[in-house]
């Protein structure tokens, strides 16, 4: 862990680099539907969660707190549910609609539909017992609505993290500079700079390259080649700085294989 030892913060994001879900939504919204009477094809669910996602980014981004009229963040998953059974063939009855989409939200702060990702566990012990707390902070970045904190209490990652700031929270999406700009806050560190600061995350433009952008250090956890992120994102990503999982990153900053 040696060459971590420079930064005074180091923070992630949470889906698909320390949590990840333990079966497709479309396969969990599935399940939970038959429960209340409404039945449809796991597949097509799976294809209308997606569409209806990037339906609702579009249209009431940051989970509606960035839309005037502001919607409330539950409103908003209902909204995404409805679409998604909607356009799968089966829509939920408006008397049901509330109770059924509370059940999912609630759901999803927990174990039942998150895990670790390979390696996220073991590296937040291994950082928590070899970096200081007065020295470096650990702490998470993420574009996600209020249900974060018991999130990370339910699957037992809060105990080595020193906060967790969403975007809800801060009103700003990552790649923008606040959320970044805020974590360096929320870490209270004095005089803590940005060349300190490395965060870890799976998205190529909203973790490695804004983290980067905004004077930190970044890594970035992705299953795909450094030939096809070059390509799509250019090469202002650092081969040496692509992992393939947080097991992997581990390993090699363990090695001493990774230079900042």
């Amino acid at each position: 862990m040696r060459s971590l030892s420079r930064f005074r913060l180091i923070t992630f994001d949470v889906t698909n680099t320390l949590l990840q879900f333990r079966t497709t939504p479309g396969k969990q919204y599935g399940e939970i539907g038959a429960l209340f009477g409404a039945r449809c094809d796991n597949n097509e669910l799976a294809k209308n969660y997606k569409a209806n996602w990037y339906k609702m980014n579009r249209d009431y981004p940051n989970f509606g707190s960035d839309t005037k009229p502001q919607i409330e963040w539950q409103q908003w998953w209902r909204k995404l549910i409805a679409g998604t059974f909607a356009d799968s063939g089966a829509a939920i009855p408006d008397d049901k609609l509330q109770n059924f989409s509370n059940h999912l939200i609630e759901l999803y702060k927990t174990s039942i539909c998150w895990q670790p990702c390979n390696g996220s566990v073991e590296l937040l012990q291994q950082l928590r017992k070899d970096l200081k707390p007065d020295k470096c902070k650990l702490g998470v970045i993420a574009n996600f609505d209020p249900r974060l904190p018991a999130l990370l209490q339910n699957t037992k990652l809060d105990q080595y993290l020193d906060f967790a700031l969403t975007s809800y929270e801060v009103k700003a999406e990552k790649p923008s500079a606040e959320i970044f700009r805020q974590a360096m806050e929320k870490a209270g560190l004095e005089n803590l700079q940005p060349e300190e600061c490395l965060h870890i995350g799976d998205g190529p433009t909203t973790d490695y390259l804004a983290a980067k952008e905004h004077g930190w250090h970044s890594a970035l956890v992705h299953e795909k080649s450094y030939a096809y992120l070059v390509k799509k994102y250019g090469e202002d990503i650092d081969r040496d700085h692509v992992f393939p999982s947080l097991y992997d990153f581990h390993k090699k900053i363990t090695d001493g294989a990774v230079v900042w």
